[in-house]
């Protein structure tokens, strides 16, 4: 916890506790199948729903702020040795805060109540997360040896690759899925791509949680500060 690593460990701890909280009622609930469902299906029903609301609400100001801190430091890292372009820092920021955004609209917009408005908004956590974190990827690569390891880079990458390929068949296979419901029969026809959907969405998910992990070491060595003017026209 030194620097202001609280900022990604506490994303991290929150939307993995918002996640399974979510999925654990739901199951308990009997209101999903305890294999696989969508995670927009563990926060549709009360009292999972009100749960999944306000949790992933609070996990997508927290992705915000976090995303705007590192997004300071790579400007600040910047200044001391030039390895990017200011518009690809401020880029891979707002990519990123459209993600968060995405986020507030699933919590805000059930599944089964607003389903367009709610998919919009999960399309644009995904790809726009997915993009982020490519970004960011991308952007280690150019510090390397300055302000990341080798290594760091590498983990970057292979967790965004991963995500990468998880979004592909999650969204194909969304798309061929022709109903929308909880509670699924194996023997149904649109069964096995409602399944690899879920379990690419899961996998989706939880790359993200693993790549703020990684921003752990990057906050320990950075002291962030809230500075106040008062203007007195009196």
């Amino acid at each position: 916890m030194q620097g202001s690593a609280f900022i990604p460990s506490f994303l991290v701890v929150w939307s993995s506790a918002a996640f399974i909280l979510s999925y654990v009622i739901a199951v308990l609930s009997g209101h999903v199948d305890p294999l696989v469902p969508y995670i927009s299906d563990t926060g549709t029903n009360p009292p999972e729903s009100g749960v999944f609301g306000f949790m992933i609400s609070i996990a997508a100001f927290l992705g915000a702020v976090t995303m705007y801190a590192k997004y300071k430091i790579l400007e600040k890292q910047n200044e001391l040795a030039q390895f990017m372009t200011p518009l690809s820092n401020a880029a891979s920021l707002i990519i990123g805060l459209m993600g968060c955004t995405g986020m507030g609209i699933v919590a805000t917009f059930q599944e089964l109540d607003v389903p367009v408005v709610h998919d919009v908004g999960a399309l644009m956590t995904f790809i726009c997360g997915v993009l982020y974190i490519v970004s960011q990827s991308v952007l280690s690569y150019k510090s390397v040896h300055v302000w990341n390891s080798l290594n760091m880079c590498h983990l970057r990458l292979a967790i965004a690759s991963t995500s990468f390929v998880a979004l592909v068949p999650m969204i194909i296979c969304a798309i061929l899925v022709s109903m929308t419901k909880l509670i699924w029969n194996p023997d149904e026809k649109d069964y096995t791509a409602h399944l690899t959907s879920a379990i690419c969405e899961w996998i989706v998910a939880f790359t993200f949680i693993c790549f703020f992990l990684t921003y752990i070491k990057d906050f320990q060595g950075v002291t962030l500060t809230v500075s106040t003017e008062i203007h007195d026209f009196r």
